[in-house]
């Protein structure tokens, strides 16, 4: 299963991060549909009913868009189908954060989104599991293997291109979306459920499942290309991937209130202080110390908090500015 994940980048860093192929081989930056950069959150200890940010093909919002152009959208974790009947999300009472793979095409909540081609990408820093020892639960933190150069600064290959993103790797986690419309009236509520496949190798002692990986642009591409890629062509790309890395981390995690770069900071299982000095650890480490910090731009949904007198946590955006300040007194 996946029922916590860390997305800290802001809306304009999540622009830049997910950049994709179309179907002509051509590097497109996604922008934000209306109105939801300002809705997603930047958060260490995301929770279903959360906002989080999603790719998606620009077609499920404008018919007349090609189907291989993408958006980001921000949607609320854990799907409400549009079939739902109460008033209030609020009111379901079962769980649909999660999804598995084996079921999709079986359960009326999900069968129907993937015959019409909802498909989305989940985007997120990492997501983080529990491994059960004895009566106790140790929480992992969970991602993409990062490159050592990493800077978190931009290049360019070609004038015409995108500006390339070298900062921290985001996963690509595939999802099923749905639009759910209140019988009284109101605005439209877009929501999604986590893919899951057996565990890979290499995290199957800690977990049993897993999100199901989208690894590679030409994935992300046939994912969410719903016009070029049939249902159950798609369903071929859901699959168990060694490819991840991870860490352990404080217990801090389990409580969703808690929000603040200690969330991730690897931890000694033996002594429960500082890094421990694993594969993992030691390229994160080396990361951050080469890393170029950048100015960072927080979000205006900050800005406005701040503007009112509301307190908040302060988006940290990469790993380069997650680490050194872990100690420090969150906000």
């Amino acid at each position: 299963m996946c029922g916590r994940t860390a997305c800290t980048l802001a809306p304009d860093e999540v622009s830049r991060a997910c950049l994709y192929r179309n179907r002509a081989g051509r590097r497109r930056q996604p922008g934000w549909r209306d109105g939801d950069a300002e809705k997603y959150k930047p958060s260490y200890n995301k929770s279903p009913q959360s906002q989080s940010p999603v790719l998606l093909s620009q077609r499920h919002f404008d018919k007349n868009a090609p189907a291989d152009e993408c958006v980001l959208a921000s949607m609320r974790w854990g799907l409400v189908p549009a079939w739902f009947k109460e008033d209030d999300p609020k009111k379901m009472h079962y769980s649909t954060s999660n999804c598995r793979s084996e079921n999709i095409l079986f359960k009326k909540s999900y069968k129907d989104p993937m015959m019409k081609g909802q498909r989305c990408v989940i985007l997120a820093d990492g997501f983080y599991e529990w491994k059960k020892e004895g009566k106790d639960k140790q929480p992992f933190f969970i991602y993409f293997p990062q490159s050592q150069t990493a800077s978190g600064e931009k290049t360019k290959t070609q004038k015409e291109a995108p500006a390339e993103w070298t900062g921290w790797k985001l996963l690509t986690i595939a999802g099923i979306f749905d639009c759910w419309k209140p019988p009284s009236g109101g605005e439209p509520l877009y929501s999604y459920s986590v893919i899951t496949v057996n565990a890979s190798t290499n995290l199957e002692s800690i977990h049993h499942r897993m999100p199901a990986i989208l690894e590679g642009e030409e994935e992300v591409r046939k994912w969410l290309d719903f016009g070029e890629v049939a249902c159950l062509d798609a369903k071929e790309l859901l699959q168990s991937k060694n490819t991840l890395t991870f860490h352990p981390v404080s217990s801090l995690v389990n409580n969703t209130r808690n929000n603040s770069p200690k969330c991730l900071q690897p931890i000694d299982l033996k002594s429960r202080k500082g890094p421990k000095p694993t594969e993992s650890s030691k390229m994160m480490t080396s990361w951050l110390k080469s890393s170029t910090p950048t100015k960072r731009k927080e979000s205006d949904a900050r800005e406005e908090d701040e503007k009112s007198g509301k307190a908040g946590c302060k988006p940290a955006g990469t790993l380069q500015h997650w680490l050194p300040k872990a100690n420090k007194k969150p906000k």
